[in-house]
């Protein structure tokens, strides 16, 4: 570091644990970079740096998410490109993924670079578009995946997410052409066939409640067909919220196999189980649906383990009337951004499964070598990209989904006492949320 003061919007950090290890110390940002890290750390940071003692909380790489439904366009009455921007900064969040089933489909170019400047205008997070892997979702025709790539929004994951590609033949080609393109073809591992009228897990619970099933088969043999094609199309797939602990076991053999196949978990299927059902409360349903006791604790493993490479959100609001209804008639869905952290320490940490480092790995760096983001994930260094969280892992707080940024209150933690939450965000140097507030930029976008 020079003699001179950090030019620019400075943060200087002070009494923060990183990566929740050693003896606390101080951090300088400035510029949209780590500055300097030590003791004497701020000794040039200036008169107008914003100070923030963290009395010992913990700091990490800014999360990344690479599943959330921001509904825009189309449904704004359930979330919008602001609303999700906020929740993702309260939740730590530097970089979310929108998926492509909005209205219309993000399956051009013309949508894509919509949500992608959209982002940037709101700017509390990089909100990347995730482009369709077929025309309307249809799952017949390949849309026009390298526009979308070469666009302004670089479209680099693709996904009907909410409908499986379920023709091998039409999934074969979209994994050949992400290939010769870079890009990454996510799957929403769904065998349509055994899940007609489907709407919770099939086990003695949803027989017992009357609830027609969804089978394990249904999820197991997408992601077993989808290894193997892309082991054939020499490309990469990654799987969507894996729910069962025959997807870990089918990962586990692939990774074997030497196939480039990743997969994602979502918090509430580390946490919850289709004992949820009891009530038939919608709220708890989701696609796939809770599974059984035994599947939330393979899933743990799997995540621990590195077979399960990353947590995701799947991140999905819903009106009240699309939930509050008959259970079957009800949108599949939950509200993920803000408590995700806080599930994961509870599941992960608290359990001993992870420490925080391991938080890192699995909501941060992992995610983003998936998409290839190298301006997320980063270490925490100096000279590397000041995306950035800081977590108070002592802290508990009460779930209450009105009191949540989404627009949208269909959140399964309602009333619920979870521990760690998010006290700051920082993307590119620049506080984005901060004591439960976000902190919309005056000047918006990478200017």
């Amino acid at each position: 570091m020079s003699d001179s003061a950090v030019t620019g919007e400075t943060v200087l950090i002070k009494n923060v644990l990183l990566y929740g290890e050693g003896e606390p110390t101080d951090v300088l940002l400035g510029d949209g970079v780590i500055v300097a890290i030590g003791a004497d750390a701020g000794k040039d940071s200036g008169p107008d740096a914003e100070v923030i003692d963290a009395a010992g909380q913990i700091l990490l790489p800014g999360f990344v998410d690479l599943h959330t439904h921001l509904r825009e366009p189309g449904r704004e009455d359930t979330e919008t490109i602001d609303s999700g921007s906020a929740a993702a900064a309260l939740g730590g969040y530097t970089a979310v993924f929108a998926m492509a089933n909005t209205s219309p489909v993000a399956d051009s170019v013309v949508v894509t670079d919509h949500v992608w400047r959209r982002g940037q205008e709101v700017g509390l997070v990089d909100v990347h578009p995730v482009g369709a892997v077929t025309v309307g979702l249809e799952g017949k025709q390949l849309a026009e995946m390298a526009t979308m790539a070469s666009g302004i929004g670089r479209v680099r994951m693709f996904s009907d997410d909410g409908h499986c590609v379920y023709d091998p033949l039409i999934m074969r080609r979209a994994l050949e052409y992400s290939s010769s393109l870079g890009v990454l073809i996510a799957q929403h591992a769904e065998e349509p066939r055994l899940t007609v009228g489907a709407v919770a897990h099939e086990g003695p619970t949803a027989a017992r409640l009357g609830l027609a099933g969804w089978p394990r088969a249904a999820e197991e043999s997408i992601v077993a067909r989808d290894a193997l094609l892309a082991r054939d199309a020499g490309a990469r797939v990654h799987i969507c919220h894996a729910s069962t602990a025959g997807t870990v076991e089918l990962m586990k053999w692939a990774r074997g196999q030497g196939i480039s196949i990743t997969a994602e978990v979502t918090p509430h299927h580390l946490l919850l189980d289709d004992s949820r059902l009891e009530t038939y409360d919608a709220v708890n349903k989701v696609n796939p649906p809770l599974r059984e006791a035994s599947d939330v604790a393979a899933l743990r493993a799997g995540l621990a383990e590195g077979i399960i490479d990353c947590v995701a959100t799947d991140h999905a609001p819903h009106a009240e009337q699309d939930k509050c209804c008959e259970f079957a008639a009800a949108r599949p869905g939950m509200l993920g951004l803000e408590t995700a952290l806080s599930i994961v320490a509870q599941t992960m940490v608290r359990t001993g499964l992870l420490d925080w480092r391991g938080v890192a790995r699995v909501m941060s760096e992992r995610p983003a070598e998936i998409v290839g983001l190298d301006d997320q994930g980063r270490p925490l260094e100096v000279g590397e990209p000041a995306n950035l969280v800081l977590i108070d892992p002592d802290a508990e707080w009460t779930v209450h989904g009105p009191d949540l940024a989404s627009v949208a209150h269909n959140t399964p933690y309602e009333s619920m006492t979870l521990p760690a939450r998010v006290t700051t965000t920082i993307l590119r140097g620049r506080i984005t949320a901060s004591d439960g507030q976000a902190r919309v930029p005056a000047r918006n976008g990478r200017g």
